[in-house]
């Protein structure tokens, strides 16, 4: 799921109009790999990225990047000498996004999400500070949920974060079965709406997982985290 709608902060690279089209086109091509045709609403993008500490993020890794929605608002956001790494299965997109987005911060990959560490590895980064997954679990093989699960589990480093947008709630007994303690929200301006997903690798050194602080909603606008142990 990639944006309908303009991006939050700086844009790089081509406008919405390319990407638009290419996300329908591989919805319909592929409607159980992409998930959604309609990319991710501005306001989606805002919500799932800040409660990140991106003082403290130097490698960022993307699945299922799509167009471009959350890759260039993430790349807005990133410190100078940050890397993101989007990977995809689809060599369309991962073309697209080379081919639209003009940052050295960026590597685009066509892989798949449970090669993670692989992928990393063969970049010459560490683990990952924070994993952000757009890939619909729902539509996903159990085997190949667990397998992609696993590998984040294992990419991210000590109170490293992973997150997920997802149009149903498929991935959360793979989210508590890996992660003790995992928030969720809810975005309804998007198409379609999404729960959001945040969840933290233990921290070895005091066994806690911090929990984010959402942005402040308009008026009248319930904030709907929840606690799942």
């Amino acid at each position: 799921m990639a944006s309908l709608f303009e991006e939050v902060g700086e844009v790089r690279g081509q406008g919405d109009g390319s990407a638009f089209a290419l996300s329908m086109r591989m919805f319909f091509k592929h409607p159980a790999m992409v998930g959604s045709g309609f990319p991710a609403s501005r306001w989606m993008v805002r919500t799932m990225l800040a409660p990140l500490d991106w003082r403290a993020i130097r490698t960022f890794v993307e699945y299922g990047p799509g167009a471009g929605a959350f890759t260039r608002a993430i790349l807005d956001r990133l410190a100078p000498d940050a890397k993101l790494v989007a990977i995809d299965t689809s060599p369309d997109f991962v073309a697209h996004l080379k081919a639209s987005i003009t940052d050295r911060r960026l590597y685009a990959v066509t892989g798949s999400a449970s090669s993670v560490e692989a992928i990393l590895s063969k970049l010459g980064l560490q683990q990952a500070d924070c994993i952000l997954s757009g890939l619909p679990f729902s539509t996903i093989s159990g085997e190949e949920a667990g397998k992609i699960m696993l590998a984040t589990h294992a990419a991210l480093r000590p109170a490293g974060q992973f997150c997920a947008y997802q149009m149903r709630r498929a991935v959360e007994p793979l989210l508590r079965s890996h992660f003790s303690t995992v928030w969720r929200s809810y975005e309804w301006r998007n198409i379609p709406p999404c729960h959001l997903y945040w969840a933290k690798r233990e921290n070895v050194a005091d066994g806690r997982e911090p929990k984010p602080t959402l942005p402040e909603r308009p008026a009248g606008e319930p904030n709907i985290l929840h606690c799942q142990n």
